[in-house]
């Protein structure tokens, strides 16, 4: 029988660097970065839209990290294989689309941000082969 062991991701990012990726790319930047849920979510944020972006970037930053074991390739998931979404009671959550972790037994995610900075942590169980 075999143990189960725990990885984790962390990371943090500058809510301005992604504003400013955001506005100098024709939305092109959040296109190839966040699913379509995201983006309605962080829309409809208002002022506070760049935080809920840079919050989502760095979870995804942080489940690459976490994940990096079980991929043969880095390019193996895309930013469009992750999606960040919100529980009914707004706890963010951790969605694979299009790939599948079969040794993941267990993953979350938790987030914060300010004005100025956005951080994600990911933990997760798995079952090694």
């Amino acid at each position: 029988m075999n143990m189960l062991k725990i990885a984790c991701g962390t990371d943090i990012i500058e809510v301005a660097r992604i504003e400013k990726s955001i506005a100098n790319t024709n939305g092109r930047f959040i296109k190839e970065i966040y699913t379509e849920k995201e983006i309605e979510y962080c829309e409809s944020k208002g002022q506070s839209k760049y935080e809920h972006y840079a919050a989502r970037f760095a979870a995804k930053e942080a489940i690459f990290k976490a994940i990096s074991q079980f991929l043969q390739n880095k390019y193996d998931v895309s930013w469009q294989n992750v999606q960040i979404i919100n529980s009914e009671k707004g706890r963010p959550y951790i969605e694979f689309i299009n790939t599948e972790f079969s040794q993941i037994k267990s993953i979350d995610i938790s987030l914060s941000h300010i004005k100025e900075y956005a951080i994600a942590n990911v933990a997760l169980l798995y079952e090694p082969y």
